[in-house]
């Protein structure tokens, strides 16, 4: 049963933005150089060029989803938010954009010039990036107490605003399962069991093909946790990310050991962090954010 005094909302929105800005600094940074120079704790400047406590488009996306969200489902809502984002400087730490993803972009670029939402993002196989899945947690806080077959349509309409392949939309669709049980008080491992569940449902219910179903082979064969670091991968590829989040979260006990854990994988560091840190949230709860972590968050107190 859910516990109102976690505020999973408040614990994964935080913790998705306290990860994307840990992760920041070292994005692109390789596994190796991160072995020698591990991330602890708040770092400014690196990659980025930017204060300690800056996020990125991770996050902004994600606050843009949150508040078209707040006035109901309407995902051309939800598109123009993106637009005010990346043409207006919309939910951005210090005013301005300085990091998004190609597709993204060009998804946002055709919103722009009129394209409806539902034709605007990418459905080519090589399009299958992080940028909806790391998105894609408000959906879970909207959808949670919602029939669950009914959650694919919403929840691959939202992705396709920028990503359209049937394997993103899936991808956030796994995660927002997972989001939505650490929500109702599971514990990660029973939510990994109980995800699994529900998205084997949800693939024979949509008549997936097993061509797609079978890029999470990995994960729905209910061996994540037990994979080596060396055979978890940090790309901005989503089956990455999203085996990369579970990963992590599954091999720690606090938030702090999550992200920590993410960042420190490396390459997209902070996409990684970000996905790991929105699902730590929910299962620690907000006090398990580091008070001197979220002191130095850009724009806390708007």
């Amino acid at each position: 049963m859910e516990n109102e005094e976690q505020n999973p909302v408040r614990g994964g929105i935080l913790g998705l933005v306290v990860g994307d800005a840990l992760g920041v600094p070292v994005e692109s940074v390789s596994r190796e150089a991160l072995r020698r120079e591990p991330v602890t704790g708040m770092r400014g400047y690196g990659t980025y060029h930017q204060p300690p406590g800056t996020w990125s488009d991770d996050s902004s996306l994600t606050l843009c989803t949150a508040d078209a969200l707040c006035e109901g489902y309407a995902p051309e809502r939800i598109a123009r938010r993106f637009v005010d984002w990346l043409y207006g400087n919309a939910w951005t730490a210090h005013g301005d954009v300085f990091d998004v993803g190609i597709t993204s972009a060009e998804a946002i670029g055709r919103l722009q010039h009129g394209v409806p939402h539902h034709r605007a993002g990418a459905s080519g196989e090589f399009s299958n990036g992080n940028g909806s899945l790391m998105r894609i947690l408000p959906m879970a806080f909207y959808l949670r107490h919602n029939d669950r077959a009914g959650w694919f349509e919403p929840v691959r309409e939202v992705s396709a605003i920028t990503h359209a392949h049937l394997r993103s939309a899936l991808a956030c669709l796994y995660y927002v399962h997972f989001a939505a049980h650490l929500c109702a008080g599971a514990a990660p491992e029973a939510a990994y069991r109980r995800s699994n569940e529900d998205f084997q449902a949800a693939l024979r219910r949509h008549d997936i093909p097993g061509d797609e179903a079978a890029h999470f082979s990995r994960i729905l064969d209910g061996g994540i946790d037990r994979l080596a670091e060396h055979d978890i991968s940090s790309t901005g590829y989503v089956i990455h990310t999203l085996e990369a989040s579970l990963w992590c979260l599954l091999h720690a006990t606090s938030y702090r050991e999550t992200v920590l854990r993410a960042v420190n994988l490396g390459h997209d560091a902070d996409s990684t962090a970000a996905v790991a840190g929105g699902l730590a949230g929910i299962a620690f709860g907000h006090r398990d954010i580091p008070e001197e972590w979220l002191a130095q968050i850009a724009g806390l107190d708007r």
